[in-house]
């Protein structure tokens, strides 16, 4: 009996459709300064995390492979990869909120788990979906180094007015 080979689709999405936030340029400045302030938080280093990627609607995140990660039963605890999920689509909002006053919390987090992973590195992409005035929603996937799906979450974010990080330099490049 012959196995059809399994072939994963890949969803294109033309988001975000703010097409202001899309057309803009990306302060370098700005982002090294973010990345270094997200990249050093207590918990991004604690959970062993560094955002690699952030452009308009889309992020990326990265876990290092550690066996602390592991539950009883030798595989990575699904806290790990929540919080993966959780991380990519709050970052992949981020710049939809058109400045750096108002920030962003999670009010709600779905995942489904797909595949185990053992002890190996993991990477996030989280994508935009919907940037509304004080609710966003995102989705992400959780894959190995070898793309192999680990697992899919969606969540839904609501701005906070005032709760910016600040940096006191433009997001946008002139």
């Amino acid at each position: 009996m012959q196995h059809a080979a399994s072939v994963r689709q890949v969803r294109i999405r033309s988001y975000p459709r703010d097409v202001q936030t899309a057309a803009r340029v990306f302060n370098p400045q700005y982002r090294e300064r973010l990345f270094a302030l997200i990249n050093d938080a207590p918990f991004v280093r604690h959970m062993g995390m560094r955002i690699t990627d952030l452009a308009a609607g889309r992020a990326a995140v990265e876990m290092t492979a550690a066996e602390f990660r592991l539950q009883p039963y030798g595989i990575v605890h699904g806290g790990n990869i929540a919080t993966l999920i959780d991380t990519a689509t709050f970052w992949a909002c981020f710049l939809s909120i058109n400045g750096d006053e108002d920030g962003l919390t999670s009010v709600d987090l779905k995942v489904n788990y797909l595949a185990p992973a053992r002890v190996e590195a993991l990477r996030c992409n989280g994508t935009l979906i919907k940037a509304g005035k004080t609710i966003f929603y995102a989705e992400a996937e959780v894959l190995t180094v070898d793309d192999r799906l680990i697992a899919h979450g969606t969540c839904t974010l609501m701005r906070l007015p005032g709760l910016g990080v600040k940096l006191g330099i433009p997001i946008w490049a002139e």
